[in-house]
């Protein structure tokens, strides 16, 4: 694998908001010193600019993987193994947001919805520890099923029912695991068509983003956030009737 050209690494550098060096006083970048290569302490920093890429949602991902390359080579611990006590630190701590914000951009949803929480949206609470604190606790988990979904998963939550009664009975009905089986994987193909559609929105971000209006930014902001709480709710009901099917495979496995 290649390294980062000198042109990628100059554009890398001007994009990173310039400062001092605390070793040599030369402007440098976030990370590291380009002069002496001291480690620079930790900055208040979204992971699009730790990167020096522009808060766009179609990235150049061989450049994002080539920059991860470049500067984990640079900011290891090992490196800083004889440094100062802080320069240890610091290179722990670069180190550490270095790979979270790798492992965030490189993904498509979890660089969408990163984009979109430094945007201030706040997502539905449709999480798994949601769930799992509901089924704990008894309380009601905030979530709203989408319009065209509900009759399907009324129907879906019936069958789920039934397939759980006839478990706790010692009985199993191989129609109705195949039905449930069949709904899962209607529900998975929902979960594709929404990220094709999903990359649709990138594109127009990315041009509102140019020179767009506010209120254009607004609506395709607010596209992406009813996509992807549709998503995620889809996502849990493909969770949860895995589970389920799950389950009554292992108690015939038992048998």
């Amino acid at each position: 694998m290649r390294g980062i050209t000198q042109d990628e690494q100059c554009r890398l550098e001007q994009a990173q908001a310039a400062s001092r060096c605390w070793s040599c006083g030369e402007v440098c970048g976030r990370a590291f010193c380009p002069g002496c290569g001291k480690i620079q302490p930790p900055a208040a920093v979204d992971y699009f600019a730790f990167f020096g890429l522009p808060k766009k949602l179609n990235l150049d991902l061989p450049l994002l993987e080539r920059s991860f390359y470049e500067l984990s080579r640079k900011l290891h611990p090992d490196l800083n193994a004889r440094a100062e006590e802080r320069e240890q630190q610091w290179s722990l701590e670069q180190s550490s947001l270095l790979n979270d914000a790798y492992r965030t951009l490189k993904d498509p949803l979890r660089r969408t919805e990163y984009l979109l929480r430094l945007e201030s949206i706040e997502f539905e609470e449709q999480s798994k520890i949601a769930t799992e604190k509901a089924r704990s606790t008894g309380e009601l988990k905030h979530q709203i099923v989408p319009a065209d979904l509900l009759e399907s998963v009324f129907e879906l939550n019936l069958q789920l029912e039934e397939l759980r009664a006839n478990r706790k009975m010692g009985e199993e009905d191989p129609g109705l695991s195949e039905q449930v089986r069949g709904q899962k994987a209607e529900l998975e193909g929902k979960l594709r068509d929404l990220t094709v559609e999903l990359k649709d929105y990138w594109s127009e971000w990315d041009d509102v983003v140019e020179g767009g209006s506010e209120a254009a930014r607004g609506r395709v902001r607010d596209r992406m956030v009813d996509l992807l709480n549709r998503r995620k709710y889809i996502a849990n009901l493909v969770r949860d009737v895995g589970l389920a099917l799950e389950g009554g495979e292992q108690a015939s496995a038992r048998q």
